[in-house]
């Protein structure tokens, strides 16, 4: 492995002096091997590179049953072959892991070792994505989760993890009443064990959980019995179609009102010993035509085939109506497709509430706006009302949640489709672009995240996509070569967002660029700020080199603990691309070294160096709190009953133990508490496992236990103090100081009435 280390020239010239030519060939080429070991993530997995997060899994399982060890006990390279195409899965099956190894490769997981640990063949062979090959369950995960259950259908959600028991005496059951609601309802189910974050946020502590979601509501579990006619039974009080029964009294008086308003009617005829349709059945056919399905039946595909068409719009009523209405336009080439057309024929009902009217563009009929508009194949776009040039583009699955949800998004964000006539290069507002392609799957969990943003930073920053499989040469101008890349225009300079693809963390990047957290080191400035630092000082600095995955992947991660830090400790970079021989100077060895200055150094060179496993911004941020001088005090037993219950200052107290865990992980946090509070509140710790007594009369059931202490005149405090039940320390210190203020408010109220009695 030595080998590896030389650099090419002088491993050339070493092996030129000792061995033969035809040796050093073969040396060369073994380099080579070694160097090239690299493989293809999407063709171990055989799958292409805009393949969805099921049908990588599907890929996976079905190479899982047949590669497994268990099943190839005979092949000592069994396991070997078998961690490489369960790395390739777990990769590919996480968003952004996914996003840096097509823009990295294998360079930029250096921080990520997925991967290495697997199932039994059982697993994959019984528990492995349960429903994944369920036709009438639709699988859901983070990426498409929101845009599915806001999209103004009735969804009811099965969230399972494939280890749990219960949720597989539950599949045969799940999937038979998902047959028997197929088209009434959306079925879906969302594995937990693949995204346990995901199914943590949205509280679900145990599994199965079924949940019925719809736009609007609050979800509603389900509590009952999981056969499938309780559970039909429930959903069914959720399905609000109205069904009308017609008599000789309201038969026209009924129809007459229904067609004055513009909507039609399906009417069954039976005698009361015909065969007649149950309540039931008329129930979810009103369902499946007003409300939710996009798989049609026979009795829905005829009488959605009644229905009128979408409105048709020409260049001329297009440009007139989009200039003062939302709409969302379906361009097609010809005639569209007709069970398609039949299902978005829904669409105007369902985007009635948001004022967005539906309608449809021939291309054939004038080509030229279709060209304007980038429009190169059937598609369809929202224009928010102002007219032809404030619109979007949709890419997506052609499916009506999507669409409904895209719409509803579309309408009220602000990001526009660019092309060469409108791309922002020399504008002097801001620009944020999203580089992508439509066949990308992180592309498409990008754009929601970006409409988002938008809103919050609407006046400040514009938004933009562009298509990079329709202007090519546009992208190659800014060199794009990984999907998405997202840069920001702000006149002369462009700076590409590194971070994770959410709302949030764009907000933070953008933040950042107005009011940037860390300072950019020079040798210069390293000398003058770092190194003659103040005494009361600190400084934390990332040395890193640009073309570094693993940086990379920290800088966002940085620039988020800087923030936290809030002026605690001082934030700076190194580019050890660009002062390589400062770093080398500096004794920087490998990229990125973290490095802590401390307080009242004897010598100011002298430093920490992170070695922790965790490089995120809670993590680096707890350990440098660690290095600074402590804001709190300790206390005994007699301090705490003179100092806190009989002394005139209001105090907060930690109740710990020092073999706990979360203890040391609160600490750090705690003393940044004190210091925030400093000047009004003083803070003191108390070791349980020394005064025992003390936190027994303090009524401490658990560590670690923050407590407030206020003064509230001459009176001895409460032992029990006021319960602070959280570990936010931002939020313990906003609850501190509104305590005070009502405090202050009661002791000026009474001293104010005692004036007035006077």
């Amino acid at each position: 492995m030595e080998l590896l280390t030389l650099s090419r020239q002088n491993c050339f010239k070493d092996y030129k002096k000792h061995f033969s030519r035809t040796f050093l060939i073969f040396i060369m080429m073994f380099l080579i091997a070694l160097v090239c070991t690299d493989e293809d993530y999407y063709k171990l997995l055989g799958v292409k590179r805009e393949a969805s997060n099921r049908e990588i899994r599907q890929a996976f399982k079905k190479l899982a049953l047949t590669m497994h060890p268990d099943k190839n006990q005979n092949d000592p390279d069994a396991h070997e072959k078998f961690l490489k195409i369960n790395r390739a899965y777990e990769v590919l099956k996480d968003e952004e892991l996914r996003k840096k190894y097509d823009k990295y490769g294998e360079k930029g997981l250096q921080d990520h070792q997925e991967g290495r640990q697997y199932e039994s063949w059982n697993f994959y062979r019984y528990d492995f994505g349960i429903y994944d090959d369920d036709l009438e369950i639709i699988t859901l995960d983070r990426g498409d989760f929101d845009a599915a259950v806001n999209s103004g259908e009735l969804w009811f959600v099965n969230f399972y993890s494939p280890r749990c028991s219960h949720c597989h005496d539950l599949a045969p059951t799940w999937r038979e009443f998902a047959k028997e609601m197929d088209g009434a309802i959306r079925i879906g189910a969302v594995n937990c064990g693949d995204n346990r974050m995901f199914c943590r946020t949205k509280g679900i502590s145990s599994y199965p959980s079924l949940y019925i979601f719809r736009a609007g509501m609050s979800p509603v579990k389900y509590f009952g019995d999981r056969s499938r006619d309780n559970l039909i039974e429930f959903a069914m009080q959720y399905i609000t179609s109205k069904v009308t029964e017609l008599g000789t009294a309201n038969f026209v008086k009924a129809i007459k009102t229904a067609f004055d308003s513009g909507i039609g009617w399906l009417i069954t005829f039976c005698s009361d010993t015909g065969d007649c349709l149950s309540k039931e059945t008329k129930l979810k056919l009103a369902g499946m035509l007003f409300l939710s399905s996009l798989d049609a039946r026979e009795v829905y595909g005829e009488v959605m085939k009644h229905l009128p068409p979408l409105e048709m719009l020409s260049a001329t009523t297009l440009k007139d109506k989009v200039t003062y209405h939302r709409w969302l336009v379906f361009f097609s080439f010809g005639e569209m497709d007709e069970v398609g057309a039949n299902d978005f024929k829904k669409l105007k009902v369902l985007l009635k509430s948001d004022h967005i009217q539906v309608g449809r563009f021939d291309c054939q009929s004038a080509n030229d706006v279709c060209s304007d508009l980038y429009i190169h194949s059937p598609n369809l776009a929202v224009f928010k009302g102002k007219g032809l040039k404030d619109y979007e583009v949709y890419h997506g699955k052609k499916l009506l949640y999507d669409i409904v949800s895209f719409a509803k998004e579309s309408v009220t964000a602000h990001v526009v489709t660019l092309g060469p006539q409108n791309f922002p290069s020399n504008k002097k507002e801001p620009w944020l672009v999203d580089f992508f392609a439509p066949w990308c799957p992180p592309c498409l969990a990008l754009l929601p995240e970006l409409r988002k943003a938008s809103r919050q930073l609407n006046g400040q920053l514009h938004f933009g996509t562009l298509d990079c499989t329709i202007h090519e040469s546009l992208c190659n101008t800014y060199n794009i070569r990984a999907y998405p890349t997202t840069l920001v225009f702000n006149q002369s300079s462009v700076l590409e967002y590194e971070g994770h693809h959410s709302a949030e963390q764009i907000l933070e990047f953008i933040q950042d660029l107005m009011n940037p957290s860390v300072v950019t080191l020079t040798p210069e400035t390293f000398e003058e700020l770092v190194k003659r630092r103040k005494k009361d000082e600190m400084w934390m600095v990332d040395f890193y080199a640009p073309w570094c995955g693993p940086c990379q992947a920290l800088m966002p991660e940085w620039k988020r603990m800087a923030r936290l830090l809030n002026g605690l400790i001082n934030v700076g970079s190194v580019d050890c691309q660009k002062y390589y021989s400062f770093c080398h100077q500096e004794s920087v060895r490998a990229y990125p070294e973290v490095r802590l200055f401390p307080q009242s150094s004897k010598k100011a060179s002298n430093h920490y160096i992170y070695n922790g496993w965790h490089r995120d911004a809670y993590s680096l941020r707890a350990w440098g709190l660690g290095y600074l001088p402590r804001a709190s005090v300790d206390l005994t037993h007699e301090d705490f009953t003179q100092k806190v219950l009989h002394g005139k200052d209001s105090w907060v107290i930690d109740f710990y133990a020092p073999w706990c865990g979360p203890c040391q992980s609160f600490a750090p946090e705690f003393e940044l508490l004190a210091r925030t509070v400093k000047g009004k509140v003083k803070a003191g710790k108390v070791d349980c496992q020394s005064y025992p007594y003390t936190c027994q009369t303090a009524g401490i059931r658990a560590y670690p236990t923050v407590k407030f202490y206020p003064f509230l005149g001459g009176k001895k405090k409460n032992e029990e103090g006021e319960y602070m039940n959280t570990r936010d320390v931002n939020v313990i210190a906003e609850t501190i100081n509104k305590r005070l203020e009502e405090i202050s408010v009661k002791t000026g109220t009474h001293s104010s009435s005692k004036r007035d009695e006077l």
